[in-house]
C-alpha cells in the first residue's frame, strides 16, 4: 500500500518547519554522561512529551528512579512512553529512539557550535550534536504524525512509542522497565505489539539505503599484572625482577593475530561458516574495499576480498586491543619499570556467543598462558561488562514492508546489513516481547555520530521522514 500523495507533498511543503523543530531539539544539550547536564536531559524529555501530546499521542513519563554518577545521586531521565490508535483490526508497531546525546564542546574540534543546528546550504548538511543520533530520526516520526493530523488522515497502524534518555550511558534501567511493563500483560504499554522499528543506525555508505538485521555483542576485559610495590629504575633493577610490562605484552600478544584471527581456543569454533546464500548477501552489498580505505584513511584492509572484509565486521567475532594503563606514554624517554600495568581489550560477539560463554574461555586461557611464564608477579582478570549479540529474521514481513517502503521512496532496493556495533535494547525488545525487530536507518554512513561535526543531510531528514511514513503504510498492507 503506497503512502498518500498528500502525505508526501505535505512533508516537502513543510520541510523548513521540520528543520526548525530539529533545531529546537538540538539546542537542548541532553548529554546523559555529564551530571552537569542532567537537568537538560530531563528538559528534553519534557519537550518531547509535550510535542507528542500536541500531536494527539497519549503519553506517560515513566520514572526510573535514581543512580549515582561522579559521586552524585541523580534522577534518571524518564522514559517517554506513548500510544496512538487502538484498532484491533490494525497491526501495532512499537517505535524506539533515544533523546540523549554524546558530550560535545566546540573546543573538541567542532567547526560550529555543537548545540546550534548549523545549515550548510551548499552541501545540504545540517550540523549539530544529536542531529543524526538520534534526534533527527525521532523527529522524523513526529513529522509523520503532524502530517497525518494536519491532513485529517487516519494512521494506517496503531503506534506505541518508547523514547529513552540514557542510551548513550546505560540502558539497564530501560531493560528493567520493559520487563516490568511486559509483566503487566494486557495493561502494559507494550500490549499487543506486533513488531518493533528502531531508527538509530546508518547506511553502510553515502549512496545506498539499508536495513539492518543484526548487531554484534561485546565483552570488555581488563588484565592487570601486579609486581613491585612501586615503579622502579631500569638501570637499578632491569633483569633483576620479573617486570609486569613484559608479562602483559606477552599475554596481549597471545590474544589475536595480525590478520584478525582470535587465538583463544573455542571462540571462533562457536560460529558456523557462512553458507552460499548468506555469502551472496555480502557480495551484493554496495560497499567496496575503497570505501573501507577512505573511511580509515589508509590502505590497510586485512584482505582485498570484499565479502571477507564485510563478514569480519558484521557476522564474525573480533578481538581488539585498546590500550595499556599504568605505563609511561608521554613524550621523550623515561627509564621506568612500571610496578603495575593493565591491558584492556574487548571481543565483539555474534550469535550464538554470549558474554558469559566467552568469559569462560578467556579467563582460563589467560591463566594458563600466564602460568607458562613462571613469573612471580600476580595476574588479575576483570570483565568490565558486556552485551549479547542480536540477529533477526530478515525474511519476516516487518522487513518486507521496509524493503517495499525503501523502494518506493528511493527507487532502489536497500542493502541488508549487520552492524559491527551494539544497540542492547534491540535484544531486550526481541526477547521480552517475542516479536521481530527492524533497524531502519535515516542517516548516512558519513554522519559522524559520536564524533565532531556530527551531521544529518537535509535530504535524508526529509526523504527519511517519507520513508518512515511509507513504512507504516506498507506494514498495514502486508500479510502477517
Amino acid at each position: 500500500m503506497p503512502s498518500s500523495v498528500d502525505f508526501l507533498q505535505y512533508i516537502d511543503q513543510h520541510s523548513q518547519k521540520f528543520i526548525d523543530r530539529l533545531a529546537e531539539a538540538v539546542a537542548i544539550p541532553s548529554v546523559s554522561a555529564d551530571a552537569a547536564h542532567r537537568a537538560d536531559v530531563i528538559k528534553m524529555s519534557g519537550w518531547l512529551d509535550n510535542q507528542l501530546k500536541n500531536l494527539g499521542v497519549e503519553t506517560r513519563l515513566a520514572d526510573l528512579g535514581t543512580h549515582v554518577m561522579d559521586g552524585q545521586e541523580l534522577p534518571l531521565p524518564p522514559v517517554v512512553l506513548g500510544r496512538i490508535g487502538n484498532d484491533p483490526k490494525k497491526k501495532t508497531v512499537l517505535l524506539y529512539g533515544h533523546y540523549d546525546v554524546q558530550p560535545a564542546e566546540k573546543g573538541d574540534g567542532w567547526d560550529t557550535e555543537p548545540f546550534v543546528l548549523t545549515i550548510d546550504e551548499k552541501r545540504g548538511r545540517m550540523y549539530g550534536r544529536g542531529a543524526t543520533d538520534d534526534k533527527g530520526p525521532i523527529l522524523g516520526w513526529l513529522n509523520v504524525l503532524e502530517a497525518h493530523k494536519a491532513l485529517g488522515l487516519e494512521l494506517p497502524v496503531n503506534i506505541r512509542f518508547c523514547f529513552e534518555g540514557m542510551e548513550e550511558t546505560d540502558s539497564d534501567p530501560l531493560d528493567r522497565l520493559i520487563q516490568s511493563e511486559v509483566a503487566k500483560g494486557s495493561d502494559s504499554w507494550f500490549a499487543g505489539v506486533d513488531c518493533v522499528c528502531i531508527s538509530d543506525n546508518y547506511w553502510l555508505n553515502t549512496r545506498t539505503p539499508c536495513l539492518t538485521y543484526g548487531l554484534r555483542g561485546i565483552i570488555y576485559f581488563k588484565v592487570t599484572i601486579l609486581g613491585p610495590a612501586r615503579d622502579l629504575h631500569s638501570g637499578g633493577f632491569g633483569r633483576m625482577v620479573h617486570e609486569p610490562m613484559t608479562d602483559l605484552i606477552y599475554l596481549m600478544g597471545k590474544l589475536v593475530t595480525p590478520d584478525g584471527r582470535i587465538l583463544i581456543p573455542g571462540v571462533e569454533d562457536m560460529v558456523a561458516p557462512a553458507n552460499a546464500e548468506e555469502r551472496e548477501i555480502y557480495e551484493k552489498l554496495d560497499y567496496t574495499i575503497q570505501d573501507v580505505e577512505e573511511a580509515v584513511g589508509a590502505p590497510v584492509t586485512i584482505t582485498d576480498d570484499k565479502a571477507t572484509v564485510l563478514m569480519g565486521r558484521m557476522r564474525m567475532p573480533s578481538l581488539s586491543l585498546h590500550g595499556i594503563e599504568g605505563a609511561f606514554s608521554g613524550p621523550g624517554g623515561k627509564t621506568v619499570i612500571p610496578g603495575t600495568v593493565s591491558g584492556k581489550f574487548s571481543l565483539r560477539l555474534v550469535p550464538p556467543q554470549t558474554p558469559e560463554s566467552i568469559e569462560k574461555l578467556v579467563v582460563p586461557y589467560l591463566e594458563q598462558e600466564f602460568a607458562k611464564l613462571n613469573s612471580k608477579n600476580k595476574l588479575k582478570i576483570e570483565s568490565m561488562g558486556g552485551g549479547k549479540p542480536w540477529a533477526a529474521d530478515y525474511k519476516h514481513w516487518n522487513y518486507e514492508a521496509a524493503i517495499r517502503a525503501t523502494e518506493a521512496i528511493y527507487n532502489r532496493s536497500p542493502d541488508l546489513t549487520r552492524e559491527g556495533g551494539s544497540i542492547p535494547v534491540t535484544l531486550s525488545f526481541s526477547e521480552s516481547l517475542g516479536v521481530n525487530v527492524l533497524l531502519l536507518p535515516m542517516g548516512r554512513g558519513d554522519d559522524g555520530a559520536h564524533s565532531t561535526n556530527e551531521k544529518l543531510d537535509r535530504s535524508n531528514f526529509i526523504e527519511g521522514t517519507k520513508l518512515l511514513g511509507t513504512y507504516l503504510y506498507e506494514l498495514a498492507a502486508i500479510a502477517a
